[in-house]
């Protein structure tokens, strides 16, 4: 019995030891990591900080990449769909810049996170994220250029003067550089130059705004790479259904200069791959009488006048471009 009592005792006892011992590892080990933490802590917040800012859209899964760009180009979409009014039953819209004016600070976070795209990472997404892309970058960048003289000019021309066109300015750092209005639209979209391709998309006509009147509508919304084809056909449809700006009477079509001043991105385009519209379409315009066929129902086109340009027999009017500013009135 006295054996059985001593081996007991000498177990707690043992028992004791290994708790008190645990106990001091465990404070140990706290206060060392305290004293890391003190010593380390910025360095290691540092780290953490800038571990998270180089994550860009190229590290994410093909499944990431459009909720990001969705992400991306909210908070124009936003300031959008608060300061642009639609008017003409929805025809045309015009730009509360008053309103643009008192969330600049929002503009100017939006435009801040589009030159933080580096091209490599512009390069890897999908040509519909890109031209998406390139066209809010304008529209954006074109509010901002009015903003800098709002309410003081009743055009965007003149922002300009007889020696300098506003549309070539540098005032958008983008991918790598910083660029002109001319540059992002004729070089970047429409592929005018031997470095860029360019999209062959003759809809960006309809959707990139140069605020006037006489432009067609600076949508209420941002555009999306996923809903690009829909919002380009909208904004298409939208603006040749616009009888102030485009009609046909009789055999005449009397039609935006815009048909005129870019006459060859709606025709001749047979030969040309395309991975927009045209290849998705397998749509090819030989002539712009082709391409307004297409959208005969928005023209409210006869069958006669569609019989017209079936034989490319229309005889073209361009009417006058309104540059005064598209404003709310």
């Amino acid at each position: 019995m006295k054996k059985a009592l001593a081996v007991t005792k000498g177990l707690a006892v043992k028992n004791a030891l290994v708790m008190a011992r645990e106990q001091v590892m465990t404070r140990v080990i706290a206060m060392s990591r305290r004293i890391t933490i003190r010593k380390f802590g910025r360095l290691a917040v540092s780290s953490i900080m800038l571990l998270a800012a180089s994550v860009s859209f190229s590290a994410l899964s093909d499944e990431a990449v459009p909720k990001q760009l969705n992400r991306l180009h909210e908070p124009f979409s936003a300031l959008l769909s608060e300061h642009v009014k639609t008017i003409d039953n929805g025809a045309s819209t015009q730009v509360d810049y008053h309103g643009f004016k008192q969330d600049r600070e929002r503009l100017t976070q939006y435009l801040n996170s589009l030159a933080k795209v580096e091209k490599s990472t512009f390069d890897g997404w999908s040509k519909a994220d890109q031209l998406a892309f390139l066209i809010n970058a304008y529209n954006a960048y074109t509010v901002e250029l009015i903003l800098t003289e709002f309410p003081d000019i009743d055009s965007i021309r003149d922002l300009g003067s007889f020696f300098s066109s506003p549309w070539k300015k540098e005032i958008a750092p983008l991918l790598g550089k910083t660029r002109t209005l001319d540059e992002i639209e004729h070089e970047l979209i429409r592929g005018q130059n031997k470095t860029t391709e360019g999209y062959n998309e003759p809809r960006i006509h309809f959707a990139v705004n140069c605020a006037s009147i006489g432009c067609p509508a600076l949508r209420e919304e941002a555009y999306v790479g996923a809903r690009l084809d829909s919002q380009l056909d909208a904004q298409t449809k939208r603006f040749l259904a616009d009888t102030s700006r485009n009609r046909m009477d009789g055999k005449t079509l009397k039609l935006s200069k815009i048909f005129d001043w870019y006459s060859e991105d709606f025709e001749k385009n047979t030969n040309r791959e395309s991975e927009s519209w045209q290849g998705i379409k397998n749509v090819n315009t030989e002539n712009l009488s082709q391409f307004l066929l297409l959208y005969k129902d928005a023209l409210n086109l006869s069958s006669q006048q569609v019989s017209v340009l079936e034989q490319d027999n229309a005889e073209l009017e361009f009417l006058d471009y309104d540059w005064a500013l598209n404003a709310t009135q």
